[in-house]
């Protein structure tokens, strides 16, 4: 059980680590809003026009993307440095991988996501 006590108290600090701030800082934090505070705020300079501004969908898709290779990268560089002692299995395992992000790949071109229009 003692294992398992350490396990859980982990968890809890865990869970607790990011909630307390989230709770305790509107307790804390000053009240003061004067019309000053309330105007959007944009390097120094007073905004003008519309605030909010709609970015192209392309942006993202693309994001998105680089992720995916992103996370590959993460994912086959232990594998590479590693592989004379992983054996064959590993190697099935790392092309069902591959092969998993290469249609992830199709779709994402086949979408468009990584043509600029």
């Amino acid at each position: 059980m003692d294992g398992f006590a350490s396990l859980g108290i982990m968890f809890v600090l865990a869970f607790a680590f990011p909630v307390f701030p989230l709770i305790v800082a509107p307790i804390l934090q000053p009240r003061q809003p004067t019309g000053e505070k309330r105007i959007p705020y944009e390097c120094g300079v007073d905004t003008i026009g519309k605030t909010k501004v709609r970015f192209h969908i392309g942006y993202f898709m693309y994001a998105l993307v680089f992720l995916l290779f992103d996370v590959e990268t993460i994912f086959l560089y232990p594998w590479a440095v590693k592989y004379g002692q992983l054996g064959l299995f590993a190697l099935c395992e790392m092309l069902v991988f591959v092969g998993i992000l290469a249609i992830g790949l199709w779709y994402a071109w086949k979408k468009g996501a990584l043509s600029w229009k």
